[in-house]
């Protein structure tokens, strides 16, 4: 009994921690869509459920209990599945190259049968059909429970802070092995035999599963990436794991944050390959941006920015990830933010970081906020989120957000806020009237250094037409409404009208897609 107990629990630990595996990988080949985790969660909980169903079939088959044979097929049984669960993520990684990523979870469907069925053909095993079967088999289940939740803590909160993605992968394969090599042994009574049996395979087994760990997992995140154009993409040059998520780096500075783009690592106004033009611009609509807080800061570009805007005295920055700062580290352009005494960094939820500073107040909140229709973005785009920010400006504050062309997130904007413009996929709200100030944007850009090196050499051709290009930027307000440009309030109301306000109950901007209007009128 106590050899089935120690069985349960293992087992119990590594079917979780596959599906925490299994989790990370789905989210970063989907860019952690709304629909990832609940497909994932659905076919693996029918695995489990017909895994069951079916042990049900071998358990009405009067083999008895403790029949070594029987154990012995266990064993072996228990070796196919984990070697299956193990390569659902290269398979994964493989199969999006040419399909969409939703077509896969036969894999985990797969995967989560063989494991389904480990827990009652153990406890067939395992209990003797008597007067205590009963109380016995409660403890299996007790001892499964505290398995699954330890291998749901430990994978998601220390194994992942720990070691790549692989590593964690090849650990559950060898703790899946050991459980079964375990159970060959003792099939044979822990004989000499078995012994010399069980550690020749797992040893073959492991081995080449280790040196096959290049093939198998080389790559992977590129692969998941850029799927079909994998071929033909830049490789990542690094790549930052912790258990807040992935972040990967091409070798064109591009970031990529859980699988969606993030940005790129520059701050060049005159060469703007990342619209940081966006960032600069909020001069125009502030007079004095003293204190202000940057809610996320992903590559470090815009609150690099914003750091040596002048007037600013001081920057807090609220990111999540703790992974940002170590890929911040690493390029000179940025770097900077690290040690500028200006600058507060904060590892918090931002959210939750407004919420338990009630105290604070500011003159310009800055969000370049992820896609709109990732897993979570309601948080921080939804009504509820605005009028928290709205409270925690002054009465001239200034809150600049990307709604990255949502026209829900815009409409909830106008909604929550009397005044506002849109700058590109940038909203611009405010308690008062926002107003793009030519005088004082020109006066900034041109007083703007960066780590002492001014932003806008004006003895250069090239830069003075910069200049002028963002000057002219809001002369597009009297335009029709146009990607790159600003966009007054009127105008958006008028565009928006059948969009719908995000609020943390409807979580609008996730679900978008189950709508059949698209939620982008600007084309």
């Amino acid at each position: 009994m106590a050899f089935a107990l120690l069985s349960v629990a293992l087992t119990g630990f590594v079917a979780l921690s596959y599906e925490i595996i299994w989790y990370r990988a789905y989210a970063f080949a989907s860019g952690n869509h709304p629909t990832g985790f609940g497909l994932l969660l659905g076919f693996y909980l029918a695995g489990i459920a017909i895994g069951s169903l079916a042990s049900r079939f071998y358990c009405h088959s009067g083999n008895q209990v403790g029949n070594p044979k029987q154990i012995r097929a266990l064993a072996v049984y228990l070796l196919i599945a984990n070697v299956i669960s193990f390569l659902v993520v290269p398979c994964l990684a493989w199969m999006v190259t040419f399909t969409w990523w939703i077509f896969s979870f036969g894999l985990v469907w797969l995967a989560a049968t063989l494991l389904g069925a480990t827990l009652p053909l153990i406890s067939h095993f395992a209990v003797k059909p008597d007067h205590k079967a009963g109380a016995r088999l409660s403890y299996l289940y007790l001892a499964n429970i505290v398995g699954s939740a330890a291998g749901s803590f430990l994978t998601g909160f220390v194994l992942f802070d720990t070691w790549p993605l692989e590593g964690v992968a090849l650990f559950q394969l060898c703790v899946g092995v050991l459980i079964a090599a375990g159970m060959y042994v003792y099939s044979g009574q822990f004989s000499r035999v078995s012994y010399v049996q069980a550690v020749l395979t797992a040893g073959i087994l492991l081995g080449g599963c280790s040196l096959a760990m290049p093939t198998l997992y080389g790559e992977i995140y590129e692969k998941m990436q850029f799927g079909a154009n994998y071929d033909q993409s830049p490789k990542f040059t690094r790549i930052v794991e912790n258990r807040h998520g992935v972040i990967t780096v091409t070798s064109d500075s591009q970031v990529y944050g859980g699988g969606a783009y993030d940005g790129r690592v520059t701050t060049d106004l005159v060469d703007d390959q990342n619209w940081i033009v966006r960032a600069y611009a909020i001069s125009a609509f502030h007079a004095n941006p003293r204190r202000v807080l940057m809610v996320g800061m992903a590559t470090g570009a815009w609150a690099q920015v914003i750091a040596h805007m002048p007037g600013v005295e001081t920057l807090t920055v609220v990111e999540i990830n703790p992974g940002y700062l170590e890929i911040i580290r690493h390029y000179p352009e940025v770097q900077s933010l690290l040690t500028n005494p200006k600058v507060e960094i904060v590892i918090d939820d931002g959210r939750r970081w407004l919420q338990r500073n009630p105290h604070r107040q500011f003159d310009v909140i800055v969000q370049n906020t992820t896609w709109h229709w990732r897993a979570h973005s309601t948080n921080i785009l939804s009504k509820e989120y605005l009028e928290l920010t709205k409270s925690r400006m002054d009465s001239r504050g200034v809150l600049v957000y990307n709604t990255t062309w949502s026209d829900d997130a815009q409409r909830t904007a106008v909604e929550v806020f009397p005044f506002a413009v849109r700058l590109f996929n940038c909203m611009v709200a405010s308690g008062a009237p926002v107003v793009w100030d030519d005088q004082r944007l020109a006066a900034a850009l041109t007083a703007w250094a960066i780590d002492g090196q001014p932003v806008l050499n004006l003895s250069v051709a090239k830069h003075r037409t910069r200049l002028e290009q963002v000057l002219k930027i809001d002369d597009t307000m009297a335009l029709a409404p146009r990607r790159e440009g600003v966009e007054s309030v009127e105008s958006i109301l008028s565009r928006t009208k059948d969009a719908v306000v995000i609020t943390d109950d409807n979580m609008a901007c996730e679900w978008a897609f189950l709508r059949s209007k698209t939620k982008d009128s600007l084309k």
